[in-house]
């Protein structure tokens, strides 16, 4: 069937903000889906509330909606733009929920709207519980004993029946959100609740636990004619009960018999079939590790993350197809984009194995549970890709730039045989570390199996490495055992470690020896057809498939790696971008990263990728073939400014601003003179490596004082201490990893922050916009609400902040971008730090002001200047609306997590409200970000002595709109004294009724809770902000939050009819 001549314009809905569950993949699948759309001429809306993204870019859709992803937003945008149809499938969780809500209420009907791709009644039969369960038993499908229950009294009972444990899934969650594993009743109870509280529709599946057999998935296809084929088997390393998005996955699968494999092939076709589902699909299994048996854990009727490592894996780009199946076309009418030969009805088949570690937070929240269940904490995933599985692996652990290299990283070497076995029984982000060394230690494969359910096979891979390790240790480095370290891609600092040389020595004997890296290609078909799009992954022997080209000027564009809380896909965006715009200027670019879920990995966005980590020694075996003109290192975020240094002894220029400018802005000391010869202030500060130096230079400025490492990105490690106690407690914390730049110590100055994104050219300076932040100062500025334009500082101090900008970029020799942060106290202006490379807010700030500062950061860099392109230099004039960011957590993933806000970032991501005034532009901020209120009219207040003042305001304003205030003994009597009623509730420690209590019954919207600086010793805080959290209470933690969320809602009634804004135009 050709394409269906009715569908026209085409509505897309997006996945909104990142949060742990549902995180880049889905905007990856979004634009590769929306560039497919476009190719066949069809006219794409598109609505996501994610500033961050590129798919939210005037390049990818015709018309842009930053709007809130809710059914109201949606039925306006219809109202308003009339599609014919609206595909939701690639929005993940929060497309399709969104999608089903518009069909169900009859308003897709009413406007003659149709819903393309996977039909409702399809979604509701894999996404409801009960409806699947019985969908499989007529097909005779294997399911796990599984009941949905409504309450938890039904819970219980049917428990009783089958016996403990059991898994809870709520239906229409993402990330296996409010679920878990229960083994007693007060698991159950306490599981249950949430789950039903979490679930759109109030369902729970209680079902039978098949914890330790095999998770099995399979990536499928079918189109509306009914063709089917499987792109691509993965199998987690993990057995089930670990999610699948933090389990190390394999791909192909790699211990089924060829008897298994058909076996669950034929019933994934068989499902989906029975689904009529169009477009990509994923069927998730468990199968028993000795017998044949085996059951189906769920379908998702969507784009998913494991679509994302599907599609990298094979080469298949899932998102592209499934587009256009839902236009009409059945695959055997769609070109396989890779070899341009094939068609899209074609399986791939792999000769190479593909390993997938997630990348999870534990690093940034330090009190947090490592463990592993059913419900996902991982912010990221790294891939790795080689002939072997034990290089795969190795590759992909140096590839979480997480300070682990090899299976020796984590050191369990203190624990003897029998606290091994104890600690096997952990399942945690380091059990892989863990199973090595109790194969040093002799623990046989068998006894490791009978305790983690780990596959033989894997636990033989892992022991060839181990065994490399003791060879590398013991035996003399000859050069055959060399060659067999690197076939299994030991690097060469670990060789170096075990060997007792230098990293040069074993580079030296590589080269003489001819042992050098050489580069296979991805092209979807096992080398039967010539790929004409090419991405390469390294290996050692063989020949290389690799050739270096020459004619045009070639540009190595460094990715910013997994994505982590910090470092997230804003610099993929930039990464994108560049790539563009050295394309359009004739260059030939060449990416390199090692991130399945991003655009950038893509495989036509390059004219070549390379899939490797992104370290030293990986970047300089693909340098020796590439030979290339330069690097661009300012867009890949602190993954990439990190091999700097690297990159020029290799002898490949740097382009854009220069390492030494660089370098300037982190040091200390070079940074102050430049800051004495521009005449800018700044805080008053030192620096130092040990505790006592740190406590020397807090005394002399005078507490509070903010410590920091240098060279960091998203405030990794900041605190404000206001003690000497303090400080040793966070110094040690800072050097559990060994510092080789010193630490900062500065006097911590509140006030207005203030942030600015601009691009220089050597003599003139283009500043898009100023942005202010809503929280004072302490608040990391990914963490706090980010207006634009700046609303409440006068012209004096816009033009202090675009002076001291001109000087700054101009004395730092600054070409392409730069980010400042300023603090304005009064009229006075102080610098806070200076980043000579592209910033977090770079895609908010381009797509608000319709000014693309990478891709004229770019042309900079080649030579351009902003004269030419048509600018005119300097602060650019206002837009006539406001547009303002709203960060976005996902606390309630990381059981045991500290959330209150402070100089270290915690947000995952972030969502957008742009409106013609400011507090039309706050409230669709609040809504985008799911802070949806009024419900109950019942708040808790429990602040800081400091705060008080500010809580009185605030307390007044809340009690007018309505509100109930409970309020801890001195918060309460403050606000009673000043005439706003406050009912006195105990702490924690008291008698009844408490805090805990209150918030336990699930009546109360919103707790403003105000740590009181530094650690919370007595832990009552933590415990309140941690309970609101996991029964899903609002908590705020700043003063100038709440202010501004007050504000919102006495706006509310005014914004029934929204002004909706369409970026493209801008």
């Amino acid at each position: 069937m050709p394409k269906n001549p009715n569908v026209k314009r085409v509505m897309v809905i997006g996945s909104g903000p990142i949060v742990i569950g549902q995180a880049a993949e889905f905007d990856y699948a979004g634009t590769q889906a929306c560039r497919s759309l476009k190719e066949e001429g069809v006219e794409v809306i598109l609505v996501n509330s994610n500033p961050a993204t590129i798919m939210t870019d005037k390049d990818i859709a015709d018309k842009v909606y930053i709007e809130p992803l809710t059914v109201k937003v949606l039925e306006q945008i219809i109202e308003k733009e009339k599609p014919d149809s609206i595909l939701p499938t690639l929005g993940g969780q929060a497309g399709l929920n969104l999608g089903m809500e518009l069909e169900e209420s009859g308003f897709l009907a009413e406007h003659g709207v149709t819903l393309l791709g996977t039909t409702a009644q399809t979604i509701r039969n894999a996404e409801g519980r009960q409806e699947f369960k019985d969908l499989m038993e007529r097909i005779g499908e294997p399911c796990a004993a599984s009941k949905v229950v409504e309450n938890v009294q039904d819970g219980i009972d049917f428990t009783n029946q089958i016996g403990y444990p059991v898994v809870l899934r709520p239906a229409y969650t993402l990330g296996g959100s409010g679920g878990g594993i229960a083994h007693n009743q007060v698991e159950l109870e306490e599981i249950l609740e949430n789950g039903l509280r979490l679930s759109r529709v109030g369902q729970v599946l209680v079902e039978r636990c098949i914890a330790g057999w095999k998770e099995i998935e399979y990536e499928v296809m079918r189109d509306s004619a009914g063709n089917c084929i499987t792109v691509c088997n993965m199998e987690n390393i993990d057995p089930v009960g670990v999610h699948t998005g933090d389990s190390i996955v394999v791909a192909p699968s790699q211990t089924l018999s060829d008897k298994e494999y058909q076996m669950l092939r034929t019933s994934a076709l068989n499902i989906i079939n029975e689904l009529k589902i169009t477009g990509g699909c994923n069927v998730q299994f468990a199968l028993h590790p000795t017998s044949f048996e085996y059951c189906v854990i769920e379908v998702n009727p969507r784009v998913s993350r494991s679509s994302a490592l599907a599609s990298k894996a094979t080469g298949y780009p899932i998102a592209k197809v499934a587009a256009k199946i839902a236009l009409g076309y059945t695959l055997d009418e769609i070109k396989n984009a890779i070899t341009k030969k094939t068609y899209a009805s074609f399986e791939p088949a792999l000769d190479y194995c593909v390993v997938k570690i997630p990348r999870l937070p534990f690093d940034k929240f330090i009190t947090a549970k490592r463990t592993l269940t059913t419900q996902m904490k991982a912010t990221g995933e790294v891939m790795s890709i080689c002939d072997n599985f034990e290089g795969a692996l190795m590759k992909a652990i140096r590839s979480l730039e997480q300070h682990v290299d090899c299976l020796l990283s984590y050191d369990f070497s203190a624990l003897n045989a029998e606290e091994l076995k104890e600690r096997l029984k952990v399942v945690d982000d380091q059990r892989i570390w863990v199973i090595a060394e109790a194969i040093r230690k002799g623990i046989s494969y068998e006894e490791i199996h009978a305790i983690t359910q780990i596959d033989i096979w894997f636990i033989d891979k892992l022991a060839i490495l181990v065994e490399m390790e003791q060879a590398l240790k013991t035996q003399e480095l000859t050069p055959e055992l060399l060659r067999e370290a690197k076939r299994i891609e030991f690097p060469d600092n670990v060789i170096a470690r075990l060997t007792g040389k230098t990293e040069e020595e074993i580079r030296q004997m590589r080269y003489s020896n001819g042992i050098k890296a050489v580069y296979k290609m991805v092209d979807t078909c096992a080398a039967e057809f010539a790929a004409s799009t090419p991405y390469y992954y390294s290996v050692y022997g063989g020949e290389c498939e690799a050739t270096e080209t020459t004619g045009r000027k070639k540009v190595l564009v460094l990715g910013s790696g997994p994505i982590r809380i910090g470092q997230g896909i804003e610099f993929d965006y930039c990464s994108v971008h560049a790539t563009w715009a050295f394309s359009k200027a004739g260059y030939e670019t060449i990416i390199i990263n090692n991130n399945p879920e991003t655009v950038s990995t893509d495989f036509d966005i390059a004219d070549k990728l390379y899939f490797e980590p992104l370290t030293p020694e990986d970047v300089e075996s693909i340098v020796n073939i590439e030979h290339p003109d330069g690097a661009v290192v300012q867009f890949g975020g602190q993954t990439a400014i990190k091999l700097t240094e690297s990159l020029m002894k290799m002898g490949v220029p740097i382009l854009g601003t220069k390492a030494e400018d660089v370098d300037a802005a982190e040091d200390r000391e070079l940074f102050d003179e430049i800051l004495e010869q521009t005449h800018i202030p700044r805080a008053a500060g030192g620096t130092v490596y040990t505790a006592e130096e740190a406590k020397a230079v807090a005394n002399r400025l005078g507490y509070p004082v903010l410590v920091r490492p240098s060279y960091v990105l998203g405030g990794q490690g900041m605190q404000i201490a206001i003690s000497d106690q303090e400080i040793e407690e966070f110094m040690e914390i800072i050097n559990r990893i060994a510092q080789d730049h010193p630490i900062l110590v500065d006097k911590y100055l509140q006030g207005k922050e203030i942030e600015v994104d601009a691009v220089c050219d050597g003599e003139d300076i283009l500043i898009p916009g100023i942005m202010e932040h809503i929280e004072r100062t302490g608040v990391h500025s990914g963490d706090s609400i980010s207006v634009y334009p700046a609303h409440t500082i006068g012209k004096l101090v816009k033009d202090k902040i675009a002076e001291y900008t001109r000087r700054l970029a101009m004395a730092l020799h600054v070409k392409g971008l730069i980010n400042i942060q300023f603090i304005a106290i009064g009229e006075d202006v102080y610098v806070i730090e200076v980043n000579p490379r592209s910033s977090r807010t770079v895609p908010y700030i381009s797509k608000v002001t319709g000014i693309p500062i990478v891709d004229l950061a770019t042309e900079v860099i080649i030579g351009k200047k902003i004269r030419e392109l048509g600018y005119k230099p300097g602060l650019q004039p206002e837009a006539e609306y406001y547009a303002i960011k709203m960060p976005v957590f996902s606390f309630e993933k990381i059981r045991g997590a500290e959330i209150s806000l402070g100089p270290e970032m915690k947000s995952t991501g972030e969502c957008l409200g742009i409106a013609k005034t400011f507090n039309e532009a706050l409230y669709k901020a609040f809504m985008g970000a799911g802070v949806n209120l009024p419900k109950y009219k019942n708040l808790i207040m429990t602040v800081k002595d400091a705060d008080k003042g500010e809580a009185i305001e605030i307390g007044r304003r809340f009690e007018k709109l309505g509100y109930t205030i409970y309020a801890t003994r001195s918060t309460a009597a403050a606000l009673n004294d000043a005439g706003v009623r406050a009912r006195k509730v105990n702490k924690i420690s008291q008698e009844s009724p408490t805090v805990m209590d209150l918030i336990l019954g699930h009546k109360i919207d919103l707790v403003i809770d105000t740590p009181t600086q530094g650690r919370d010793k007595t832990r009552d805080g933590f415990l309140i902000r941690r309970t609101s959290i996991e029964t899903g209470v609002n908590v705020i933690t700043a003063m100038d939050t709440a202010r501004a969320l007050v504000t919102s809602l006495e706006n509310q009634e005014s914004n029934e009819q929204l002004t909706l804004v369409d970026i493209a135009q801008l």
